[in-house]
């Protein structure tokens, strides 16, 4: 089999990085820079969630045909943790879009030019 095809989680992984990176340091606007993170972000869920496969397992609910050995059952704190990051990726975007509003209320504009163009004739 290829590379791409074993592996293709992890060229999508670097692919999102690579966007979401692109989209924190290249993009002038705020918002797109938010969009980024959040891309970045999805990159390092999807990473960990897929380091947590392990194949020929299964949930983990005790099965009386399985018993209790441990290695047929996956590891369910992987999950657990990029469950915890996903909530506060969401708190962390809530609280960003309200900053981007408040930062668009007082400056008129988004763009990092724009606003440190307005801060300077402001003080």
């Amino acid at each position: 089999m290829s590379s791409l095809a074993t592996n293709y989680t992890y060229f999508m992984t670097a692919a999102l990085l690579a966007i979401g990176l692109y989209g924190m340091i290249g993009k002038k606007n705020l918002l797109k820079k938010l969009i980024g993170m959040n891309i970045f972000q999805t990159a390092i869920f999807l990473f960990f969630i897929h380091g947590a496969v392990k194949p020929g397992t299964t949930v983990p609910v005790l099965d009386s045909r399985i018993g209790m050995d441990a290695a047929a059952y996956i590891n369910p704190l992987p999950h657990v943790l990029i469950l915890t990051a996903i909530v506060v990726s969401v708190a962390t975007t809530g609280v960003a879009l309200a900053l981007l509003i408040t930062i668009y209320r007082r400056y008129g504009s988004l763009e990092e030019t724009t606003i440190l163009e307005r801060m300077k004739q402001s003080s």
